[in-house]
């Protein structure tokens, strides 16, 4: 079932990118002979909407469209003899449905679990027999104040309690409504891991309305975006480890999803916890994960590499700008040479899926 439910993530998600083109392609008058789902051999032919038939092909590792023409600028009606603004709408369709799915995952996540309230500090977890739970403090407790000053950052009394090692720290803090003081002393004889109190730090959340979590989708869709576009610049810095930082494949993606799945179910079957204890909330790894990987999917697309939809759009560059067209035959000797390419890197990254597979233990 795992496998089945990868197969169908991965081919709605490729199927949504096509969309892109096939949408775009018929607004902009260009006939599309085909829209395949799955890879050929063709099965059968589902059903014919206006002239583009709809077919079902053996390799379940994706789909395509097959515009009239493609190619041969001298076929009426079909991709190459449209204008190149159709042409580069065409080409921009397709990642742009994928950067648009993500957007409306990441909204439905914010409308199941609310937005958190950054300004306010809440007890995630207390461990037992910390100072904290010495203390009397729960998980779910909300820090109000600390030492007399207002706690509006899990930074702030992060600072505070650390300022203030083996030296007492006088809370305020709202149970249930009711507002209560408590004294806790850091200890200097508990390891990093276990923190000074022995608390998780979190924020409160608070439920969202369509509109704002729709604006926070794109926020965090646009933050996703641009930690994939500052990678290549973030390695080179040594911020990030370059083994940390490789192209997956289909097995590592696999491997992705079970973990998600996996983790999901957890908690959403975990028993209710006694009190002080951390309260494991139902998460939505799998729906963020889904949304990782129609992001990632919409930007690799527009990288200006032969035979993908950026490579192709820098073909378009001279005619939009100099109005001057690149020779059809180079372009397609380009393409077919970078399809390639593109196969075998995507041979060797599955390989190394299964020689130095990529291990992330999901919190």
């Amino acid at each position: 079932m795992m496998l089945l439910f990868f197969i169908l993530v991965f081919v709605v998600l490729v199927l949504i990118h096509e969309l892109g083109h096939l949408f775009a392609a018929k607004a902009g008058k260009v006939q599309v002979d085909e829209f395949g789902i799955g890879l050929p051999p063709r099965i059968m032919t589902l059903f014919k909407w206006r002239e583009t038939e709809f077919t079902l092909n053996a390799l379940p590792i994706g789909g395509f469209v097959r515009p009239k023409g493609e190619n041969d600028p001298n076929v009426p009606g079909g991709l190459a003899a449209a204008s190149p603004w159709v042409r580069l709408g065409v080409l921009l369709a397709g990642p742009a449905m994928n950067l648009l799915a993500g957007v409306l995952i990441y909204t439905l996540i914010f409308t199941q679990t609310g937005i958190p309230d950054v300004s306010r500090v809440i007890l995630v977890e207390v461990s037992p027999d910390s100072p904290a739970a010495q203390a009397g403090f729960q998980a779910g407790d909300l820090i109000l104040s600390a030492n007399g000053t207002p706690i509006n950052s899990t930074e702030g009394i992060r600072t505070l309690i650390y300022a203030s090692i083996d030296q007492p720290v006088e809370i305020v803090y709202e149970r249930n409504g009711q507002q209560y003081t408590t004294t806790v002393v850091p200890s200097s004889q508990r390891t990093a891991e276990q923190g000074a109190t022995g608390v998780l730090l979190g924020n409160p959340v608070q439920q969202a309305n369509l509109l704002t979590a729709m604006s926070l989708g794109i926020r965090v869709t646009g933050m996703y975006i641009h930690e994939i576009l500052t990678l290549p610049a973030r390695i080179i810095q040594g911020s990030v480890p370059s083994d940390q930082a490789r192209f997956i494949g289909l097995k590592g993606m696999y491997d992705f999803m079970s973990q998600a799945v996996a983790k999901d179910q957890q908690t959403r079957q975990v028993p209710q916890q006694p009190a002080g204890t951390p309260a494991q909330e139902p998460t939505n790894y799998t729906l963020a994960l889904i949304a990782t990987l129609t992001i990632s999917l919409g930007i690799f697309n527009l990288l200006p590499f032969p035979a993908l939809d950026g490579g192709r759009i820098l073909f378009l560059l001279p005619e939009l700008i100099f109005r001057r067209r690149v020779p059809p035959n180079i372009e397609t000797t380009v393409h077919a040479v970078g399809i390639m390419l593109l196969l075998v890197l995507m041979l060797y990254i599955n390989l190394m899926d299964f020689i130095n597979p990529i291990t992330v233990t999901l919190p």
